[in-house]
């Protein structure tokens, strides 16, 4: 038996991110799992809307993941940041980094997350959003900020969890869905998939 099969047996639950942020939140609800990123187009389609986008994407993922793991629960999520209307992804570089701190300086926008569990026939989901407001940023602090590198692997071209904590005046929603699981939504994703998280009796049997 192959170590990935093995993995697979003890496990009752499959990350389908690779995500470190998603990877810390999930083993706080004291859950069993494995990390299988899914290798999806994470491109937005024309005329989409944020949370279609990330409602989509989320459920390929899953799709994706599950099609190699039947008969596991697949949890899989997608993020993104929503400006006016405008889908404020992952940046492919500093500039386009720059150019989205620029956008959300003194402004609010809002964090939309849209979770999925497949588990057998079944895909579950959700999106959840949290409005975020970032205080006015000099170009000074924004150059800073770019050149820590934190920006580049984050939708909307910050982490709330890091240096870009010290950017938000307010929030008005679930916090750890603007780090990528909103953590409510999805132990009820899970335990309606009958995956136990914490606060929950174990079965012994």
């Amino acid at each position: 038996m192959t170590l990935e099969r093995w993995r697979f047996r003890v496990a009752e639950l499959v990350l389908a991110s690779g995500s470190p942020r998603r990877k810390t939140l999930l083993s706080d609800l004291d859950v069993d799992f494995i990390v299988v990123p899914a290798n999806v187009d994470e491109s937005s389609l024309v005329g989409e809307d944020a949370k279609t986008y990330v409602a989509r994407v989320a459920t390929m993922k899953a799709q994706t993941v599950h099609e190699s793991y039947p008969n596991a629960v697949v949890l899989s999520a997608d993020t993104t940041v929503d400006c006016d209307g405008v889908i404020l992804a992952k940046p492919v570089d500093a500039a386009e980094a720059a150019s989205m701190l620029r956008s959300l300086s003194g402004r609010e926008h809002f964090t939309h997350t849209a979770v999925c569990v497949a588990h057998g026939d079944l895909f579950d989901s959700v999106v959840v959003s949290t409005a975020v407001t970032f205080r006015s940023l000099g170009m000074e602090e924004i150059d800073w900020y770019v050149r820590s590198g934190e920006p580049l692997d984050k939708a909307g071209a910050y982490g709330i969890q890091g240096r870009a904590g010290g950017f938000v005046t307010s929030i008005l929603g679930s916090v750890s869905n603007v780090v990528g699981l909103p953590l409510a939504e999805t132990v009820g994703l899970l335990r309606k998939a009958g995956v136990n998280t914490a606060g929950t009796t174990r079965s012994t049997g």
